[in-house]
């Protein structure tokens, strides 16, 4: 349709057009929702699958592990921001002291994370890593409700409520207290909230959470490999490649998901986070050989159940209206 001045248009012509800009508006809503859940979606298959990398660097030391992760992350991160010709923004932006305390905040929060994860996939404890994801979301659920004000539709109370009872019963099975899921299930929500109200974007926001670890990193990593314990150029050359490939592999998932955090609501990413923790626990149990229980299979079979209740109604409920999204913020 070609375009009139609103000069030279009647009522009905007007009308049209302010009709067709707001399905446009609309449209684009749609479209940055939609692209928040595929980011959200992408960062939880592959954190699902990050068993399997880190299973094959067993033989190196968790802590070292956790200072490949930084110093690579952080190289690969600073090389985009470079590459992108956002430099000189990000130097701006990391100079100022109320971001860098945030974001500090963040690095120590992802940093406890990655530490507990890679040693308790490495020790054989995947499933008991796929419980603290399990009950990551309903953290994450409870956090965006008391500082955030989101708001749960009275549906959407039920799969809550029922993923609850199924982690609940999870935790009772183990017969002791799950310090690992606890550990990763609190630093991991907690970093969630931070970047949902951190005011950097995704990129520049993980290239300062990896730059403020990275010396500290940096430092271990080549102590270690002076007094001769390093695993980096000691070993084989898959392991080498794997040790530098880490910095990719644990980047691109966590850009994903705080580019998802600034799109949809806290409340839809602590609930879509259980696609990770089911996947992590499938291969700890099928390809692992991890012992899982008739009772563990009541808790997990709870928690489906409240999955597919939760996506029933979040499909019923986006046919009658489609929220605004949460624009991404402070990217250059």
């Amino acid at each position: 349709m070609e375009d009139l001045p609103l000069s030279a248009a009647g009522p009905f012509d007007v009308g049209r057009c302010i009709l067709a800009g707001g399905n446009k508006v609309r449209s684009l809503e749609t479209w940055m929702k939609n692209k928040g859940i595929w980011f959200a979606a992408g960062a939880y298959v592959i954190w699902g699958l990050f068993p399997i990398y880190w299973k094959q660097l067993s033989s190196v030391p968790a802590l070292q592990l956790l200072g490949h992760r930084i110093v690579w992350s952080f190289l690969f991160l600073i090389a985009v921001v470079f590459f992108t010709k956002q430099i000189n923004t990000f130097r701006v932006e990391a100079a100022n002291k109320r971001v860098l305390g945030v974001y500090a905040i963040a690095a120590l929060l992802i940093g406890v994370n990655w530490l507990t994860y890679v040693w308790a996939v490495n020790a054989g404890y995947i499933v008991e890593t796929s419980l603290g994801y399990f009950i990551n979301p309903l953290l994450s659920v409870l956090l965006g409700v008391i500082f955030l004000r989101e708001r749960l539709r009275p549906l959407q109370w039920l799969p809550v409520g029922l993923a609850t009872l199924g982690v609940a019963y999870l935790t009772l099975v183990y017969g002791r207290p799950p310090w690992i899921a606890l550990v990763l299930a609190f630093t991991f929500g907690l970093y969630g909230l931070v970047k949902k109200i951190a005011p950097l974007g995704s990129l520049h926001g993980l290239t300062l959470e990896t730059g403020i670890l990275f010396l500290p990193a940096l430092i271990f990593l080549t102590f270690m490999g002076i007094s001769g314990e390093g695993a980096f150029l000691e070993g084989s050359l898959k392991t080498d490649i794997l040790l530098v490939g880490a910095g990719i592999v644990t980047a691109v998932p966590l850009l994903l998901f705080a580019s998802a955090a600034r799109r949809i609501p806290l409340v839809m990413i602590g609930l879509m986070q259980f696609i990770a923790p089911t996947i992590q626990f499938m291969i700890g149990v099928f390809i692992y050989d991890e012992p899982f229980s008739h009772n563990q299979l009541i808790g997990f079979s709870i928690v489906w159940l409240a999955l597919i209740i939760f996506w029933i109604e979040g499909y019923m409920a986006n046919r009658k209206s489609i929220p605004a999204p949460i624009p991404e913020l402070g990217e250059g």
